[in-house]
């Protein structure tokens, strides 16, 4: 039998051959190779589609070009043999078992049988005894581009022939290549297109859009995130610069045109950030970067796009925070100023004034961890009681939680305080018995003049109460914090059972 360009398999093969498995190549098993291959051939997006011309061509040629009734372009899945293209034949599959083109996989040569029937292979199989009844078979490898065979062109006669010699064999293998150049044409294309597909699905998730400008034309090209940064409009919206102008929010069009010109008249990158007007969600922050993409003649300015409303809002709170943190803390300064020159007047030595101040300034602490803890602007009621109860276990209290500016909760920090410590020197807390309870209410919406009420009640004290002789600073600390800082009112009792403080204050602060 004549031989090809390369060994092939003949009618005279040996029986050990019968049913070979794919050569054992490159380091890997059988199954391992069969894996690689079938993976390789749904690479190609072939199974199961519709005849296409640019196939069927081949094979009409090359039945004309050979003389013979049927030629096939043949692939082969894991358990049939399916036809991409069938000249002089109506089925599209047949079970693999039965297939010729397995062996030419297996041994990933060209394998020409002149006479079937004098084949033990073959004299038994179906298509041999049954339609299309068939006496010569040549068939050569299609191999993909990493080398895997995925498949057959053979052409098959119902009667029996010579063998092909080297030209024939060469042609009909020339043949085998432009049918895999066509394939790969379409792998290659359905890898781009799902590249394409996936590099928009990024897009859209990440939010980007990415846009094209021809200064020549005018016209604006976006994809991606385009809707969603710009309006559902945005393709016809959007068609030309001077509707892109349009939508940019008034005070921002004259530095974006100015940028753009430039960029367009110098070919330099353009890079700029403005507010746009968007149909559907107002006034949008947008961030945009892009560069000159020169083809030819022809220069396009090529860029991406980013909503960037969001960072906008963070940076505009942060500096907020930072001006209101810096506004608190000059109260803050003051405050302590305050403190220290006015309980130097009324401190009794040294060791009195180092005192008071510890404690004055323990109590603006506990204010400034409630802050802390929420978020700087206001704290809870809640949330200060129990920094006051952590340093004085006797206090009891019981109210709703309102949330309190920092003024107010200052102000209420150095209140409990100096109430606190006068209990600790001359009131209830100056016995192991003693007890202060604190209560608070809130009037309802429907009452005018709407207040909140305060009670601080001690009893159980080791000394009998009675007023004071003096003013001490203390006292006119909370007549302060009350009138001044909390525009309320205070009145002091001095009942047999201990001292009774009610404070009236305007009811501002909602429930936490």
């Amino acid at each position: 039998m004549a031989q090809g360009p390369r060994a092939h398999i003949d009618a005279t093969a040996s029986p050990e051959s019968e049913g070979r498995t794919l050569a054992n190549l490159g380091g890997q098993n059988p199954a391992q190779k069969e894996e690689q291959r079938l993976a390789t051939l749904r690479e190609y997006r072939l199974l199961d589609t519709e005849p296409e011309q640019a196939f069927d061509r081949v094979t009409e040629l090359v039945a004309d070009l050979f003389d013979v009734p049927i030629a096939l372009v043949s692939l082969l899945d894991d358990c049939r043999q399916w036809f991409k293209s069938a000249y002089g034949l109506d089925v599209r599959e047949t079970p693999r078992n039965i297939s010729f083109c397995q062996f030419v996989i297996a041994d990933e040569q060209p394998m020409t049988v002149t006479d079937v029937l004098g084949d033990p292979r073959f004299r038994d199989n179906p298509l041999v005894t049954g339609d299309p009844f068939i006496r010569f078979y040549a068939g050569v490898p299609l191999r993909a581009y990493n080398g895997t065979v995925l498949g057959t062109l053979c052409i098959i006669d119902r009667k029996q022939r010579p063998t092909l010699d080297t030209r024939e064999l060469e042609r009909l293998e020339h043949f085998a290549a432009i049918i895999m150049a066509e394939a790969d044409l379409r792998r290659i294309g359905a890898e781009r297109d799902e590249a394409r597909r996936t590099l928009e699905r990024a897009l859209d998730f990440s939010g980007i859009a990415t846009w094209r400008y021809d200064a020549r034309a005018g016209a604006i090209h976006l994809q991606g995130a385009a809707a969603e940064q710009w309006g559902a409009d945005y393709e016809s919206a959007l068609a030309t610069v001077e509707g892109f102008f349009d939508r940019i929010h008034p005070d921002d069009r004259g530095p974006v045109r100015v940028a753009l010109e430039d960029s367009v008249a110098n070919g330099t990158p353009y890079s700029t950030e403005y507010r746009i007007t968007h149909p559907e969600r107002g006034v949008r922050w947008i961030a945009v970067r892009g560069d000159w993409d020169v083809q030819s003649n022809d220069a396009m300015l090529t860029g991406v796009s980013i909503d960037i409303t969001e960072q906008k809002s963070r940076q505009e709170n942060a500096n907020l925070l930072m001006r209101e943190l810096h506004h608190r803390m000059r109260n803050l300064f003051a405050t302590v100023s305050a403190i220290i020159s006015l309980t130097r007047h009324s401190a009794n030595d040294v060791d009195d004034y180092v005192e008071r101040i510890s404690n004055r300034l323990d109590a603006l602490n506990r204010a400034q961890n409630v802050l802390l803890g929420a978020n700087f602007m206001t704290g809870s009621m809640h949330a200060l009681m129990r920094e006051v109860e952590a340093a004085f276990p006797r206090i009891r209290w019981t109210g709703p939680d309102l949330l309190l500016p920092e003024n107010a909760l200052v102000a209420m920090a150095l209140l409990f305080n100096e109430l606190a410590t006068n209990a600790v020197k001359h009131g209830a807390l100056t016995s192991a018995d003693g007890l202060v309870e604190v209560s608070w209410t809130q009037d309802g919406a429907e009452t005018e003049p709407r207040l909140f009420h305060l009670t601080w009640a001690e009893t159980g004290g080791a000394v009998s109460v009675t007023p004071p002789e003096r003013t001490s600073f203390g006292t006119l600390l909370i007549e302060r914090s009350v009138r001044n800082n909390l525009g309320g009112t205070i009145e002091r009792r001095w009942e047999p059972t201990g001292l009774v403080v009610d404070i009236a204050l305007p009811a501002r602060w909602r429930e936490a």
